[in-house]
């Protein structure tokens, strides 16, 4: 048997021939002048020079104070010595910060999760290459404190949804990082079964059953399984949700509840986005913390100057809810508006990572972080790839397909494809323009007699064309159940590449790739994935 090795031409589309990307996210790789109040510098490596002197303010007893931590959090995990040195140079002035965020998905969920982690760190590496002097830590922020469930309890393998059902009855209220691994045996034993046999199916059992079976909650699991799949490369990963670190949150969460900042300086932001015809990811709240006590995380609401917890009798005037928070910070748990102010506060941090979707919020948070006087992160968009096997690559040039048409809707790709193959022509483009031309004499001579058979001449012409477009259709109708064949390898081609209808990366759980092409699969995404090259990748492998 060979030993499993990847080729991998790589070709680049520009993401906005994919037509999986919104015209925000598009408008801001393009550097639009509109889009400059949203953020502070586009992400080129010699813009970092710059974040690197704006962020130098950082205090040492904030990194005191996040070292102290990490240290505990990885005092039960084996890590390695690039991660262990990684956490001890955060003490230094010179060591700065690139973060990703990500919820706790079950065995990381859809594709993505990777290819946000392999271009946080493949930046760093760049930055170390760019600026030697400075020290550059790749972080997975942990989102430990959301509390959608639902979100985040399965995974797609094979095309099959491998689902946890809760047994604690607190998923859906709780934070999500709090809730025990119970009931995962069952999914143990489905995933076991649905894998098979082999070295690298073997790997994947065995990470799934010392990630989830082998830890009581959902924060350690996803550590466990996060820093075995990056250790070796000095990833280093954070659970927020701690006293030391809510402590220094309390001055932004203190205004936060007693003048509502966010609220007031998002709101205006996203009036503007709006105004500029975009799309609003995130609408704020006017208090956007939950309250994190015994299973429970929910909205903290203000009415009459009293504070109250969302469908709870827990209560508090404005002096009882600051002294709350002064005694047990850990309780206060940002929302999606406040958990970028909360991750730049207590990290040295330069750049956050993100899709689409996430950086779409941040760019309504600059004027927030302003009135905080808390440094903006520069904001890149991660990696995004399509893994397309040797197979695959085979049947899509028989097909003659080109990488860049796999994108189209299945309906556009099938229609132009039979028009190709056809060996007759559907294309009634030439009838129709000769039609136009036969009533733009029939106009004229209207005009010449009687101006009011226009209206007839027009009606005429609008129902040949339709009966033209008509036939049209009728034909390549007929087409493509004569090529029937041709249209099925096509349809399941695109289904195999595009689950869902949608992109291979928000559907396919890594497991499928990996028991595929086994490591090599992460050390070629490490060479394949440069996170300042805005282009969507595909990319060849081969067993």
């Amino acid at each position: 048997m060979r030993s499993k090795e990847l080729l991998m031409p790589t070709e680049c589309i520009p993401y906005k021939e994919t037509r999986y990307f919104t015209d925000l996210i598009l408008d801001y790789l393009d550097e639009k002048e509109a889009l400059k109040p949203f953020y502070n510098r586009f992400p080129k490596l010699d813009s970092f020079k710059e974040q690197i002197a704006e962020k130098s303010g950082f205090s040492a007893e904030k990194r005191k104070i996040l070292k102290s931590v990490l240290e505990t959090q990885y005092r039960q995990t084996t890590t390695s010595d690039v991660v262990l040195d990684n956490i001890e140079a955060l003490g230094n002035q010179k060591t700065f910060t690139v973060v990703t965020g990500h919820q706790l998905n079950l065995f990381t969920g859809p594709l993505y999760f990777l290819y946000k982690i392999i271009s946080t760190i493949n930046l760093t590496t760049r930055l170390k290459a760019e600026y030697p002097a400075y020290n550059f830590v790749p972080v997975y922020w942990m989102a430990t404190e959301d509390h959608d469930f639902d979100e985040i309890n399965f995974f797609n393998l094979n095309g099959k949804k491998f689902k946890w059902a809760n047994t604690n009855g607190r998923a859906g209220r709780d934070a999500v990082g709090n809730l025990s691994t119970s009931g995962l045996d069952e999914v143990y034993t489905l995933f076991s079964a649905e894998i098979g046999g082999g070295k690298d199916a073997e790997y994947l059992k065995q990470l799934f059953e010392n990630t989830y079976l082998k830890h009581k909650n959902l924060t350690d699991a996803t550590r466990y399984l996060a820093n075995e799949l990056f250790k070796e490369q000095g990833l280093v990963i954070i659970d927020a949700q701690e006293h030391k670190l809510k402590q220094l949150f309390i001055p932004y969460a203190t205004s936060e509840l007693t003048r509502q900042v966010s609220n007031e300086t998002t709101l205006k932001s996203a009036k503007k986005l709006n105004d500029l015809g975009y799309k609003i990811q995130v609408n704020p709240r006017e208090i956007n913390l939950f309250y994190l006590s015994d299973g429970l995380r929910e909205r903290i609401i203000e009415k009459d100057g009293r504070y109250f917890v969302n469908e709870t009798e827990i209560e508090w005037s404005r002096e009882e809810i600051l002294e709350e928070l002064k005694e047990f910070p850990e309780r206060f748990s940002p929302n999606v508006m406040l958990r970028p102010l909360y991750q730049e506060v207590i990290l040295p941090n330069l750049c956050y990572i993100g899709g689409g979707g996430e950086l779409a919020y941040w760019l309504e948070l600059k004027a927030y972080f302003e009135a905080e006087k808390i440094v903006f992160p520069m904001l890149l968009l991660r990696n995004s790839a399509l893994i397309q096997s040797e197979k695959q690559g085979e049947k899509r040039k028989k097909l003659n397909i080109s990488n860049k048409e796999l994108f189209l809707k299945q309906y556009e790709l099938i229609n132009r494809k039979v028009r190709q193959i056809s060996n007759i022509d559907i294309d009634f483009s030439e009838q129709k323009e000769h039609l136009i031309n036969q009533f733009q004499h029939l106009y004229t001579l209207a005009e010449q007699t009687d101006k009011s058979f226009l209206g007839a001449v027009k009606a005429q012409e609008v129902k040949q064309l339709k009966g033209l477009e008509h036939l049209e259709r009728r034909l390549l109708k007929a087409q493509k159940r004569k090529l029937e064949d041709e249209v099925s390898r096509i349809a399941k081609l695109q289904n195999e590449l595009f689950p869902n209808r949608s992109l291979q990366e928000r559907q396919t759980n890594f497991s499928e790739m990996y028991a595929e092409y086994g490591s090599n699969l992460l050390s070629k995404l490490f060479d394949e994935l440069n996170p300042l090259e805005a282009n969507f990748k595909i990319l060849n492998l081969e067993k």
